[in-house]
């Protein structure tokens, strides 16, 4: 029980700490959107940095004048993205292992100052079974949440 616990944490924690390196450990709160259904593995992350909401493409339209800017060539975050959706594959494994169920999506939020983690699993599909939306979609409309939540 307890392995499997410490291993899941483990995943998650390295998800975070992938994204954390991604912006140099310069951030307020990581988001990290993770989605396993029907074969279809995704992964996304975004920030809150100087108290603005910014994609991983955008974290530099978050920087103070002075600030040294974040790299963020599209090889650096394919680079990320690849082992967010490693670490997913092996949540997957870790799962068949211990014979649980696999959550199809993982929303993952780490308070970088406070060192709090909070995780929101589902298990049920959340848009194989919708026409249009995509994993995609469903980060996007997580983004726009906080962003709103928190104005």
């Amino acid at each position: 029980m307890k392995e499997f616990e410490d291993r899941f944490s483990e995943l998650q924690a390295d998800m975070i700490s992938i994204c954390m390196e991604y912006v140099e450990d310069r951030a307020d709160k990581v988001y990290v959107y993770a989605s396993c259904e029907e074969n279809i593995i995704s992964s996304k992350f975004f920030y809150l940095i100087n108290n603005k909401y910014v994609k991983c493409h955008k974290v530099n339209d978050a920087l103070d004048g002075g600030d040294e800017r974040y790299d963020v060539s599209p090889n650096r975050m394919m680079m990320i993205l690849n082992i967010m959706n490693e670490d997913i594959e092996k949540v997957e494994v870790l799962c068949k292992e211990y014979e649980r169920d696999m959550p199809t999506e993982m929303k993952l939020i780490y308070e970088v100052k406070s060192g709090n983690f909070k995780a929101d699993y589902k298990y049920d599909l959340v848009y194989t079974n919708d026409d249009i939306k995509t994993a995609g979609h469903i980060a996007d409309e997580w983004f726009e949440e906080m962003k709103n939540k928190n104005l």
